[in-house]
């Protein structure tokens, strides 16, 4: 039997790849190389995952690789390229979930506390007193029923936060949320929410599902929180929405083009607090994705079924 093959379209730092040694044949290829090269390959490991490079070399001539593992959760950037071939997609679901889950609970303490303001006072040397938002029974809609927004919804209950989780479609008597709310009811839910979060996988459905329509039928003390991609928002209707007081503030960790040019209006919007798609980074991350890729490559090895198999037609890995 031939020596697998390994090709990795490589970020910085490279992944810790060691447990591979005298079991496969490791290649690095870039944005560049990558078509040359993925004829090579039984695995690909796309370690770059904010790369599109997968996309556009995949269609060219040669054979592929049999098993395309993304060192990401979303796997937008491989679809619908891979959808129609053969190749197993397999994702990094479970190592950002809590992780992400705490970025946002920190983001929306943070806003009911007004830690903007009392930061900004404190650089004005100036004492003033305010009353902040109690957390204790607001409510949040949480959009994306995954395991990432599953563990923002329980991170915020633990706050007193009561949460609507909103999937894809209804599920009854679910053990933690008891009703998973289908895509459906979105716009009634909006309406009863201090804190909107967004947590979707990117597909057809949810490109552009928060727009100036989405907004309008917030609270005027409501804020928007999106942890999914970029595209989910149509970025000049927030935007506008922050700017007529339509609702009370926002946080984006994703855009639709990152990095956010320096020249990008979005900087200066007033209630808008942005972070450069770091959510999900804790400090060791990079060795979670590594163990996660390894230890799925032990089970590819031995013919043993691939965990976090995504299904292509849907764009994410389907619930259990």
């Amino acid at each position: 039997m031939s020596e697998t093959s390994v090709l990795v379209l490589d970020d910085d730092p490279l992944p810790d790849l060691d447990r591979l040694a005298g079991r496969a044949r490791v290649l690095h290829a870039d944005e560049r190389t990558l078509a040359q090269r993925l004829p090579e390959a039984d695995v690909l490991l796309v370690w770059n995952f904010t790369s599109d490079a997968v996309k556009k070399a995949w269609p060219g001539d040669g054979p592929r690789p049999r098993w395309v593992h993304t060192a990401s959760a979303g796997v937008d950037r491989l679809l619908p390229e891979l959808a129609d071939s053969d190749v197993v997609i397999t994702n990094a679901r479970g190592v950002f979930d809590q992780p992400i889950a705490e970025y946002v609970a920190g983001l929306v303490v943070a806003m009911a506390k007004d830690f903007r303001g009392s930061w900004e006072l404190q650089r004005q040397r100036r004492w003033r007193h305010r009353e902040t938002m109690r957390l204790g029974g607001t409510r949040a809609v949480i959009v994306g029923s995954g395991p990432i927004g599953r563990a923002i919804g329980r991170t915020l209950m633990a706050l007193g936060v009561g949460v609507e989780l909103v999937g894809r479609r209804q599920r009854d008597g679910d053990p933690e949320f008891g009703l998973v709310w289908p895509s459906s009811a979105l716009n009634e839910l909006l309406a009863e929410a201090d804190w909107v979060v967004c947590a979707a996988p990117l597909t057809e459905a949810t490109t552009g599902m928060f727009d100036a329509g989405a907004f309008a039928r917030m609270r005027p003390e409501a804020h928007f929180i999106n942890v999914g991609r970029g595209q989910h928002v149509v970025q000049s209707d927030l935007v506008d929405a922050l700017l007529r007081h339509r609702i009370k503030g926002a946080a984006l960790d994703v855009f639709a083009d990152e990095p956010l040019p320096a020249d990008s209006t979005l900087w200066d919007v007033p209630g808008l607090l942005i972070s450069p798609h770091m959510s999900g980074d804790t400090i060791g991350w990079r060795d979670d994705l590594a163990r996660q890729f390894l230890d799925n490559f032990d089970r590819w090895a031995a013919g043993e079924p691939l965990r976090n198999v995504v299904d292509k037609r849907l764009g994410y890995v389907p619930a259990d």
